[in-house]
């Protein structure tokens, strides 16, 4: 009972996966998972996770940033993919490093094997994962927006067309990431998601990583996921406008094409919006703060010590590996 309960919080984790983690290499960052938090540097990353029992199993590596190995990788929008691609591999592996954690204390079978999520078992996750993406927020807005026009000619006109279907994805994502919190469990990991985001403010603003210091900052952070997702859904729409396609199967296929591209150029826009907050871009990322308060919960004292233990071991081996990290 334990391993179904913890395959379906892995599941449910990685089908959030995108809005639990922010992806900038050249910053600390970090991604909520099960019981625990992973924290990355620059050339580091570290998890802290609380096991069944109480204490703290914590794992850390060194991380070699793609651009430092291909220079091209560093270019404004192709980092934004290539980045965005590194952080979700990360985060996909300390989520499953996470439920593993959860799977320790059950004992082992009767062949001595100990249970946890193997790598077919990722492998099925990772697959309906995609699949879920894609017909949740692809081809479901598609296909309601194509009926609204056979109802009515007006919805036909390529800026109401593009417009409504991309209402449909923002009302499904909303409804999802709102739906999932009721479960006690992801709530959870949504207090993690704040404890994460508070050791981050705490850090870029010099205060000691101590549980009073970190607990007083706001769960609501610019380089959030959920906001990089909604700036993704709001950015996609004004470009299907500009796209003069008609067919069914070809606005479907231009949805999936553009998407690497429509990433790059969202990372671009969360990332100067997280250096000038009061800039014009900075309004184009308030939804994704305002949606915060649901992908974000106030954390513990002990959840909180997650992420600053989990900071804590990521910024040794980045002293290590890449030098003193300075915030400017």
């Amino acid at each position: 009972m334990r391993f179904l309960r913890t395959w379906l919080r892995f599941l449910a984790a990685v089908q959030l996966l995108p809005a639990l983690e922010g992806g900038e290499e050249t910053l600390v960052g970090g991604q909520a998972v099960l019981e625990g938090v992973m924290m990355r540097s620059p050339h580091a990353w570290a998890i802290a996770c609380r096991k069944p029992t109480g204490e703290l199993s914590t794992h850390s590596e060194p991380l070699e940033r793609p651009s430092d190995k291909h220079k091209w990788m560093a270019w404004p929008v192709v980092r934004g993919v290539i980045t965005l691609g590194h952080a979700m591999g990360l985060g996909f592996k300390a989520l499953r490093f996470s439920a593993n954690v959860a799977l320790d204390e059950i004992p082992a079978n009767d062949k001595g094997k100990k249970l946890e999520v193997s790598g077919w078992v990722a492998a099925v996750n990772v697959i309906f994962s995609l699949g879920f993406f894609i017909f949740m927020y692809k081809y479901l807005p598609l296909v309601a927006a194509t009926e609204l026009k056979r109802v009515n000619p007006l919805f036909g006109e390529q800026i109401i067309f593009n417009l409504v279907d991309g209402l449909i994805r923002i009302a499904l994502f909303l409804l999802f990431i709102w739906g999932i919190s009721l479960w006690r469990d992801i709530r959870r990991v949504y207090e993690y998601h704040g404890a994460e985001h508070k050791t981050v403010y705490a850090f870029e603003n010099g205060d000691p990583l101590e549980t009073s210091a970190v607990q007083k900052y706001s769960t609501f952070h610019p380089r959030c996921g959920t906001s990089f997702l909604m700036t993704v859904m709001i950015i996609s729409i004004l470009v299907y406008m500009a796209i003069p396609v008609t067919t069914f199967w070809a606005r479907f296929a231009i949805r999936i094409a553009l998407l690497p591209v429509i990433a790059g150029v969202s990372y671009e826009i969360i990332r100067f919006a997280a250096k000038h907050r009061g800039s014009l871009f900075a309004m184009m990322t308030a939804p994704g703060l305002w949606l915060q308060r649901i992908t974000t919960q106030p954390p513990s004292d002990d959840q909180a010590e997650c992420a600053i233990v989990a900071l804590d071991q990521a910024m040794v081996l980045e002293k290590q590996h890449g030098g003193e990290l300075v915030i400017a």
